[in-house]
């Protein structure tokens, strides 16, 4: 055999060897290494919670260890985009919030699409909007403080700009209630809680784990949960529909996301047992610890809902006008 057939015949079967290295996986290999979930927002926080519950029995359930990877800032895109912009072989996944489908409209100027660029695997997991006050303001219930609204503007504590709690609260104060406070924006929902806890700010507004704490100790009263039925271990705080508003609902949910192009098989092996781990009742006791509510969707299920839910908070953060600078 001539030497220059040889080495036609060797790249011949190096490029068999790059073909089935760059396939995508299938659900009978995968997964054959470690799987990073990367956070789109710093550790300690909601979606960080989720993660570190789900990876753990993931990881067991699978047999390889999933990897907790935290990249936060600009809102969740950070992370959003690493993973939108990565191997569409199931080994890189996004661990983000309802941040995503707010940002999808929010922001006119990423180097992702969410829509285009991440396929939602999982949304299992979540929790209503609330507003509170602390407990000697004299509003009663939600229907007084809209009313005390008309007249003297108040101002509430937002745990950011651009933030699910914030567009939701927007929302709903200035499309169904009528009135229009201000907002005073802090850089997380802690700083929140001590402004209003403070005297600083009259009102809080923020998803219900991230002042679970303080509700259950009394030092805020719960006047509102965006949920349609009273949120379990907190059924003393009313929903939006019984102050009046029926229908607004807004839920900030924690969801597992891949690149666009994963391959459908492996799609549909990671959502399965993603709904086998929420299952579990260890894994509901510990999400329940810090009021997440589990939810268990088929893989077309969540992929509608991801689209459904864009749709929506995209609706609000143009209702009230909000665009990232």
């Amino acid at each position: 055999m001539s030497a220059i057939r040889k080495i036609a015949i060797a790249l011949a079967l190096a490029g068999i060897a790059i073909t089935v290295a760059e396939t995508p996986a299938s659900a009978q290999t995968y997964p054959g290494r470690t799987i990073t979930m990367v956070v789109a927002f710093p550790a300690g926080g909601y979606a960080d919670t989720f993660a570190r519950v789900l990876a753990d029995r993931l990881g067991a359930k699978l047999g390889q260890t999933v990897v907790v990877e935290n990249r936060g800032g600009a809102g969740g895109n950070i992370g959003a985009g690493t993973v939108a912009h990565a191997a569409p072989d199931g080994y890189t996944l996004l661990a983000t919030t309802a941040s995503i489908a707010v940002n999808e409209t929010y922001y006119k100027n990423k180097n992702f699409t969410a829509a285009a660029d991440l396929r939602a695997i999982a949304i299992p997991a979540g929790a209503p909007e609330s507003l509170s006050v602390a407990p000697n303001d004299p509003v009663k219930d939600l229907a007084e403080l809209v009313k005390a609204g008309r007249t003297k503007p108040f101002n509430y504590a937002s745990p950011g700009v651009g933030t699910s709690s914030h567009v939701a609260a927007a929302y709903f104060f200035k499309m169904l209630a009528k009135i229009e406070p201000v907002q005073v924006p802090f850089q997380g929902g802690a700083p929140a809680v001590n402004a209003v806890l403070g005297g600083h700010v009259q009102v809080l507004v923020g998803t219900l784990p991230g002042y679970a704490g303080p509700l259950a100790a009394g030092q805020l009263r719960g006047l509102a949960v965006a949920s349609e039925q009273r949120v379990p271990g907190f059924t003393n705080i009313p929903t939006y529909g019984e102050g009046g508003y029926p229908g607004f609902v807004a839920e900030t949910w924690v969801g597992v996301f891949a690149p666009a192009k994963t391959d459908d098989a492996v799609a549909q092996k990671l959502n399965a047992v993603i709904n086998q781990v929420i299952s579990e009742p260890e894994t509901q006791a510990r999400l329940a610890k810090v009021s997440m509510q589990t939810h268990a969707r088929s893989l077309p299920d969540t992929e509608a809902y991801f689209r459904s839910e864009m749709k929506k908070w995209g609706q609000m953060v143009d209702a009230i006008g909000l665009v990232a600078r």
